[in-house]
């Protein structure tokens, strides 16, 4: 017993030491090491089309020529937005945007810019090969003040409201997502129901 004992003593540190010169194990390259979807603060580019199926005339005395209206308008819409993810299917952001729209040859062309607070929601999302989400079927809605020149014409001081479905696609870039929103815009001043169409390139920090 005591010859055993003394065995077990005396083999304790080279086990030990053997453990401590043991290789550690290398990481699998294969292991990611950053996420395939950044999520986070963001910035994003807006550029499409906007239309309003009427244009009223706010100042019809300080524009005789452009009559009650100038019928449907439309043109270019160019806009930014700056916010933050809240998870995979929530953000929020701040946008501004702006365009002209150019109605009837009598009423002539007027620009609109907007500027105010956008809520995002994606309903569905769909995985990749790796089981990352990166295609997203979304709604929102956005809403702010908006400004119009020449004043009078369509409107001076407004607030314009919008939203309405959107895709969206988390690139193999990590940081950069591209989609397509269509959506339903009103300015509740003019009292002038609307559209827009646009594409949009989103860089995430």
């Amino acid at each position: 017993m005591k010859n055993i004992l003394a065995i077990l003593a005396l083999s304790a540190p080279l086990l030990a030491g053997a453990q401590e010169s043991a290789p550690r194990l290398q990481e699998d390259p294969r292991a990611a090491r950053f996420r395939d979807v950044e999520r986070g603060l963001f910035v994003g580019m807006e550029a499409g089309y906007m239309g309003f199926t009427d244009t009223p005339t706010e100042d019809p005395a300080k524009y005789p020529y452009a009559g009650k209206g100038g019928g449907a308008a439309g043109g270019l819409m160019v806009g930014l937005t700056l916010g933050m993810d809240f998870g995979n299917r929530l953000s929020m952001a701040v946008y501004g945007q702006g365009g002209n729209q150019k109605g009837s040859s009598s009423y002539g062309a007027f620009s609109l810019f907007a500027g105010g607070l956008d809520l995002r929601v994606a309903l569905l999302g769909w995985t990749d090969r790796n089981d990352w989400e990166r295609f997203y079927l979304y709604v929102h809605g956005r809403g702010g003040y908006a400004k119009s020149w020449p004043e009078g014409l369509f409107s001076t001081n407004d607030v314009v409201v919008q939203g309405g479905p959107g895709i969206e696609y988390f690139t193999r870039l990590r940081h950069f997502s591209v989609g397509l929103a269509a959506d339903y815009v009103y300015a509740t001043k003019a009292k002038a129901s609307g559209y827009a169409v646009y594409p949009t390139v989103r860089y995430t920090f």
